[in-house]
């Protein structure tokens, strides 16, 4: 009886000590996780500033091309022409800096240099950059017959992507026929 209770006292220690262990393992998971979800939400309030719409009532895309890719955005109501004219002015303005070599904008976004962008700068030259505007929006190409310059371009996009988590193929799209 005595070894019964012994056994039961031990096993009631036990869980009770390692409880606290669980618990601070499920802290540190949610910790991680929200962590995440509050420097995309630092991202994202970053991105409202420096870009002058709304993060959540637009849709960004990044798409990787053969000689380059595109910078998509647009207003997710159609009748938001706010959302869109804003988009337009930006797009226009990034179009103009990239084509001088001003990625200002996309590392104050990121709050850091995103990958590419010193290749991009050096090969100035040989990457045209274009706005065109679009019913809810507008895009910015990215186009370059400069292997290296275009590498650097799809290392640009990637990054784009998964910051900004759009879901976009993270490979290039080949050409339609």
């Amino acid at each position: 009886m005595i070894s019964q209770g012994i056994r039961a006292l031990t096993l009631s220690l036990m869980l009770a000590l390692l409880q606290p262990v669980s618990a601070q393992t499920a802290h540190d998971q949610c910790s991680h996780k929200t962590k995440t979800e509050d420097e995309h939400a630092a991202m994202m309030s970053r991105g409202e500033h420096a870009m002058g719409f709304s993060q959540t009532a637009t849709t960004h895309h990044f798409l990787l091309k053969p000689d380059g890719g595109l910078i998509t955005v647009s207003a997710n109501d159609a009748k938001d022409s706010a959302s869109r004219d804003q988009i337009r002015m930006h797009l226009r303005h990034i179009a103009k800096a990239f084509s001088v070599g001003d990625f200002e904008i996309p590392m104050l976004v990121h709050d850091q240099k995103p990958p590419g962008v010193s290749v991009m700068k050096s090969h100035s030259q040989d990457i045209r950059y274009r706005f065109i505007e679009s019913e809810t929006g507008g895009q910015v190409s990215l186009v370059s017959r400069d292997p290296e310059a275009i590498q650097a371009i799809h290392e640009f996009l990637r990054f784009q992507i998964r910051e900004h988590k759009t879901g976009d193929r993270e490979t290039v799209e080949e050409p339609s026929r």
